[in-house]
């Protein structure tokens, strides 16, 4: 494990001239933020040792560097899917890489539905704490002791600070924004209604396939967290919509402009 990742690290450190200490995860829908990025390095995914590939429609499936305003960053365009068959230390290969690179700082972005009945669909939700749902724990096994402590605290996966921030800067420019927990399951079939009613009665507002497992990583590496869901679909009680994963895309695509000026935003005043 440590190999591999000193390897794509290494490999990853001759292909670009800076050295980021901020990195992006793109979700469904969302990667047109990379269009922001000036000064790009693209490698696709295929090229970069030990790295899976992404088989989603809507991830492109490559690593982008530049900048982004004036802050150097790491792009993650399409991500890996407990879903998709790989296990946990194949989701999360990219944040231990990450962690090797030198990433302090992590921002994610998701499509997710929402069962807090205070949402709509194109809400953004910043995530404040998760629940992880997933069947395979990202920690499971033999602790390697270079990449983390045995036991890592959770007390705050999402880092306050930069919560705060969003706030201040959505009040600012008059931008809708929610708070909430994210549900974190295994997927890939959307939710019923009956798991939906599951979900809220347990304390989340939003479900999804994805971010809990990187951020459960990035913790344990040392690494500060912050996460935006776009609302895509509804769970309410009464309002269950049917859903497809193009209307998934589309929602999020329609979020994209708020989205990226959060979190460009926030990078910006690191």
């Amino acid at each position: 494990m440590l190999e591999k990742i000193k390897e794509t690290a290494d490999y990853l450190l001759n292909k670009v001239p800076n050295r980021p200490h901020v990195a992006i995860i793109l979700g469904t829908g969302l990667g047109e933020l990379a269009s922001h990025i000036q000064n790009k390095v693209e490698i696709p995914y295929t090229e970069i040792p030990n790295f899976p590939i992404s088989t989603v429609e809507g991830h492109s499936g490559k690593l982008i560097f530049g900048k982004l305003g004036e802050k150097d960053v790491m792009a993650m365009q399409g991500r890996f899917h407990y879903y998709e068959g790989y296990d946990m230390e194949q989701v999360t290969f990219p944040i231990r890489v990450m962690k090797a690179f030198g990433i302090k700082t992590l921002f994610l972005s998701n499509a997710a539905g929402g069962m807090n009945p205070s949402f709509q669909v194109g809400d953004l939700m910043v995530i404040r704490d998760h629940i992880n749902l997933f069947p395979e724990h990202p920690l499971r096994g033999k602790n390697i002791e270079e990449l983390g402590p045995r036991f890592p605290d959770m007390s705050e996966p999402y880092s306050q600070k930069y919560i705060k921030l969003a706030f201040e800067i959505a009040k600012k420019n008059n931008i809708k924004l929610q708070r909430g927990v994210y549900v974190g399951t295994q997927g890939p079939t959307f939710e019923t209604p009956a798991e939906y009613r599951y979900f809220a009665i347990i304390g989340g507002d939003a479900v999804g396939m994805s971010t809990v497992p990187e951020v459960i990583v990035a913790r344990h590496s040392g690494i500060e967290c912050f996460a935006i869901s776009v609302i895509t679909d509804l769970g309410v009680i009464g309002v269950v919509e049917q859903v497809s994963h193009e209307e998934v895309q589309k929602a999020a695509a329609e979020a994209q402009p708020n989205m990226t000026f959060i979190m460009k935003e926030i990078i910006n005043g690191i």
